[in-house]
Parts: C-alpha cells; structure tokens; sequence
C-alpha cells in the first residue's frame, strides 16, 4: 500500500466522525457507515425519529437515563439500508462509538460481519458475548491526529490548487 494514502479503517471511520457532526442529540454525537466491498452503502448519525423535533432544538427527551427522542447512528444507517432495499449481509459498519446492547443486537440480525469502532463508550458485557456467538469480528480503529491532519491539509492544499 502507497505511504501517501490514508488506509481504507481511517478513511471510513473519519467519514463516521463526519457523520457524528450530523448528530441532533447532544448527549452524545455518534455516526456510523455501513460498507461492503470497500463501498459505502449508508451513514447515520443520532438524530430525532421523522417528524419529531430535535434534542437540540427543544432539549432531550429522558427517561431512565436515555434520550426518547434519538435514533442511534447505527439503526438509522442499517434501516436506510431497509429503507431503499440495500444488502447489509456480510458488510462492515464503522462507528464512533462502541455500539449499545440495542444496535449490537440490530448489526448482528442485519447479517453485519465486521464492526469497527473508535471510543469505548459504556461496553456491555452482554453485547461483547452476542458478537462473539455470531462470529462477527470486533476492530478499535485508532484515530491519530496525523489522520486528522491529512484530511486537514488535504483540503487547504486542494484550495490552494485551485
């Protein structure tokens, strides 16, 4: 692989930490990609059901310590997948966050094979189990700040280019 491209877990999973900017729940901002074949099929962030309003517009709908309101990045990208008839069998989702016991759940029934994440964020026991049973590989991608600053001056270097 050529020194001067970003490798194919940092470049997805910076393209998650971009979709986590899309975030209306400010509890916390999460973005997931699905992928296959090194193609990205779908993005989600946290965000408000449709037609509801935003967390942070109105303020977070909690109960028992969770927001009603928001849709974890993961279930809107894996029912965008449902919604416009995409394959999730065998593809990877790439996301900021160590996924929830719910979304474990969902990545595992929508036949998703690899996760990647980036922050351990509240890992459950249960959900480490349930990967581990359907045989889905488990991946922390480490961001660095050179990853970050490649796309930086990338695109100060694109603009000047021009």
């Amino acid at each position: 692989m050529s020194e001067k491209r970003m490798p194919w877990n940092q470049y997805f999973m910076l393209q998650s930490v971009l979709l986590s900017m899309r975030s209306t729940c400010p509890r916390l901002f999460v973005g997931a990609l699905v992928v296959r074949n090194r193609r990205i099929i779908a993005g989600g962030y946290n965000g408000s059901v449709a037609h509801e309003s935003h967390c942070i517009d109105v303020g977070c709908l909690l109960r028992d310590g969770h927001c009603l309101r928001t849709i974890h990045a993961e279930m809107n990208a894996l029912t965008q997948c449902a919604k416009f008839g995409v394959q999730t069998e065998g593809a990877e989702i790439y996301v900021t966050h160590f996924p929830c016991l719910q979304c474990t759940k969902l990545i595992i029934q929508a036949g998703i094979s690899k996760i990647h994440y980036q922050k351990d964020y509240h890992n459950d026991e249960y959900a480490y189990e349930l990967i581990e049973k359907s045989g889905i590989e488990l991946d922390q991608v480490d961001l660095t700040a050179n990853d970050a600053n490649t796309l930086v001056n990338f695109l100060e270097n694109e603009q000047t280019a021009e």
